[in-house]
C-alpha cells in the first residue's frame, strides 16, 4: 500500500448537523499537507474518517488505491499499523516509562515484538528527536511541555509509518519550542518520506511543515494549493484566516451596573 491519500464527497452528520459536506482532498505520495480552518469546521471529523475511527456516512477514502472507508476486524488493524500518529495533548501513559510510551504500539497488537527490541527502537527514535537515553527511563510527568512533545512524536515515528498524522503539534508551546518542534517534524517525515496530514491553527507551524495547505469551511475544501501560494490564494475566507480578521463586526454586550 503507497501513501496516496484520496478522499471523494465524504459526509458525514452527527444527527441534524452535518458536519462533512463533501470533502474531496488529494495528498500525493510523500507530501506533507496542512489543513486549515476554523474551530468546528470539520477537520477533526475527517482525519478521523481517515483513520477508521469515524465511518463516513457516503463518499470514497482511498489510501494507495485502495478503499479503506469501511474496513473491519484484522483488515482495520493492517492498515493502523502503517500510520503514525502525534495528539494534540501528547496522550501519554504517565504510569508508565518513556521508553514504554515510545514502543507502546509495538509491544501491543499487530506488530507485537519482544520488549527487548522495542526499547531499543524505541531509544533510538528518542535519539531522532533530540532525547537522550536517561529520558527513557523517566515518567512522562517529569518533563516539560516541550520534550513530552518530543516523546509523542517519536511515538508517532516509532514503527517507521507510510502515514503520519499531526494534530495541532504545536499547541501549547512557546514559539521557540514551537519551532523546534516543527524543524523535527520535517527533518522526520523526510527521514521517513513519509504522507502527512496536520491540522493546525498555528499559520507560522503551516508554512514551515507543508508542502500544500488545504482550508476546509463549512465541511468543505474551500481551497487547496502549494503552500508558498496560500498568501495569494484570491479567496476572502481564507485571508480572513491566515490574517486573523473576523468575518464581519463582532457584537459587545454591555453589561449594566
Amino acid at each position: 500500500m503507497s501513501g496516496h491519500i484520496e478522499l471523494s464527497g465524504v459526509h458525514k452528520s452527527f444527527g441534524p448537523k452535518h458536519v462533512l459536506d463533501g470533502v474531496n482532498l488529494s495528498v500525493p505520495k510523500g507530501h506533507s499537507l496542512v489543513v486549515i480552518g476554523g474551530s468546528g469546521t470539520g477537520k477533526s471529523v475527517m482525519l478521523k474518517c481517515i483513520l477508521g475511527l469515524i465511518q463516513p456516512d457516503s463518499g470514497s477514502i482511498k489510501i494507495g488505491g485502495e478503499e479503506v472507508s469501511r474496513l473491519k476486524g484484522k483488515d482495520r488493524d493492517r492498515l493502523m499499523t502503517r500510520f503514525g500518529m502525534l495528539f494534540q495533548g501528547g496522550a501519554l501513559f504517565d504510569s508508565i516509562p518513556v521508553w514504554e510510551n515510545v514502543a507502546f504500539g509495538l509491544i501491543q497488537g499487530p506488530l507485537k515484538m519482544a520488549r527487548a527490541r522495542a526499547r531499543e527502537i524505541a531509544m533510538m527514535k528518542l535519539g531522532q528527536v533530540g532525547l537522550g537515553a536517561a529520558i527513557g527511563e523517566l515518567k512522562p510527568a517529569e518533563l516539560s511541555g516541550g520534550m513530552q512533545k518530543r516523546v509523542a512524536l517519536a511515538r508517532a515515528i516509532a514503527a517507521d509509518p507510510e502515514i503520519i498524522f499531526f494534530d495541532e503539534p504545536t499547541t501549547g508551546l512557546d514559539p521557540i519550542m514551537a519551532d523546534v518542534i516543527n524543524n523535527l517534524i520535517v527533518d522526520c517525515v523526510k527521514r521517513l518520506g513519509a504522507t502527512t496530514i496536520s491540522i493546525t491553527h498555528d499559520m507560522a507551524s503551516a508554512r514551515k511543515i507543508a508542502d500544500d495547505i488545504a482550508m476546509i469551511y463549512k465541511g468543505r475544501i474551500l481551497w487547496q494549493g502549494e503552500a508558498k501560494k496560500i498568501d495569494k490564494s484570491g479567496n476572502a475566507h481564507v485571508e480572513q484566516f491566515i490574517h486573523g480578521r473576523a468575518e464581519g463586526p463582532i457584537q459587545m454586550e454591555v453589561l449594566k451596573p
